[in-house]
C-alpha cells in the first residue's frame, strides 16, 4: 500500500476524531463518551444485541460492557426477545428515550457548530465531500467471501435476484426457464458463490460455474438496492475472475438481458466484449466473454 495514501487516512482520522469530541471523557457535555452515545442513539426503538453488534462492528464483549453501563445508568433495558428466548433485545426505558432526544438536539448544535465559521460555499464543499467519504467507508466496510448455497445469507440473495429479475423482464422471470446454477453448480469444486456483506447483512452476490478447461460462466450477479453506487458490481466481477484464473481459467463468459442497461454497462467497462450467443439462455439478448491475463511468472 503506498505510504502517502496510509498517511493521508491516518491524517483524516486525527483531525475527525478531535473535531467530533470522540476524544471527550463526556461527548455533547452528556457524561458518557461517544461510544455509549452511539449505542444509546442505535438502540431506537429497540434492537436484537446480535444486530446491534453486527451494525456496529463491536467486539460482543465491549458491546456487553457499553450496555451494562447504559443500564445502571437506567437508560437502557436488555431482556430476552418476546419472539425466541435465546435472542437478547436492547430497548431505551423512557429516560433512555428523553436522553436519546436530547442527543438528537445536541448533536444537530453541534453540527450547525461546525458549519458557522465556514462561508456558504465551504459549507456546501464540506458537506458534499462528506457525503463521497461516507459511501466509500461504506464500500470499504463491505465484505466479499465464498459462502454455501444453502446458507440463509446466499438465500436471501438469490431470491431477491430471482423477484427483481420477474419485476424488470418484459415477460417476466421463470428460474426454471433459465439456464441452470444449482445448488451443487456453485459448490467447490463445480463452482463458487460469492456473498457480500455490508454490517453483517447480505447485499450482494454472484457465482461462477466452471466446466473444465473450457471457459467459466459468470451466473447470479446481483447488488442490493441499498449497496448500488459502492462499486461493488465491478468488485464481484473482479473477486469471481481472481478465482477463475486461481483455478487455470482462461475466459470468463455470461450473458443478459436487455433491461438490465447497468449490467451491460458494467461488463463493457470491465473488459468484456460483445460476442455470438454461445448458450441457448431464454432470457439472454447479450453474450458476453472476457480474456483473464495470464499470470506472471518469475524470469
Amino acid at each position: 500500500m503506498d505510504p502517502d495514501l496510509v498517511d493521508g487516512v491516518r491524517r483524516f482520522n486525527r483531525t475527525v476524531t478531535q473535531r467530533i469530541g470522540a476524544l471527550d471523557d463526556a461527548f455533547l457535555a452528556r457524561s458518557r463518551p461517544l461510544g455509549e452515545a452511539r449505542v444509546l442513539w442505535e438502540i431506537g426503538a429497540g434492537r436484537d444485541v446480535r444486530a446491534l453488534r453486527e451494525r456496529l462492528d463491536l467486539d460482543s464483549g465491549y458491546l456487553s460492557r457499553l450496555l451494562r453501563g447504559l443500564e445502571r445508568d437506567g437508560l437502557v433495558r436488555v431482556e430476552p426477545s418476546a419472539a425466541d428466548g435465546r435472542v437478547r433485545t436492547a430497548r431505551l426505558t423512557e429516560a433512555g428515550q428523553a436522553e436519546r432526544a436530547a442527543l438528537d438536539r445536541l448533536s444537530d448544535d453541534a453540527a450547525a457548530a461546525l458549519l458557522a465559521p465556514l462561508s456558504g460555499g465551504q459549507r456546501t464543499r464540506l458537506v458534499t465531500a462528506m457525503a463521497e467519504v461516507e459511501r466509500l467507508l461504506t464500500a470499504s466496510a463491505v465484505a466479499v467471501a465464498p459462502c454455501p448455497p444453502g446458507h440463509p445469507h446466499a438465500r436471501f440473495c438469490l431470491h431477491a435476484y430471482f423477484e427483481e429479475l420477474a419485476r424488470r423482464f418484459d415477460e417476466g422471470f421463470d428460474p426454471g426457464r433459465s439456464s441452470s446454477a444449482a445448488d451443487a453448480e456453485m459448490t467447490p469444486p463445480a463452482g463458487v458463490l460469492l456473498v457480500a456483506t455490508l454490517h453483517g447483512e447480505p447485499v450482494g452476490c454472484g457465482a461462477l460455474k466452471f466446466h473444465g478447461g473450457a471457459p467459466a460462466e459468470a451466473k447470479r450477479m446481483w447488488v442490493a438496492p441499498s449497496a448500488r453506487g459502492l462499486g461493488l458490481g465491478r468488485r464481484l466481477l473482479a473477486e469471481l475472475e481472481a478465482h477463475a484464473a486461481a483455478e487455470g481459467v482462461r475466459t470468463v463468459r455470461l450473458e443478459t438481458n436487455r433491461a438490465l442497461a447497468e449490467a451491460i454497462g458494467l461488463y463493457r467497462a470491465a473488459g468484456y466484449r460483445e460476442v455470438a450467443p454461445f448458450n441457448d439462455e431464454h432470457y439472454a439478448h447479450h453474450w458476453f466473454e472476457k480474456q483473464l491475463p495470464r499470470p506472471r511468472t518469475l524470469a
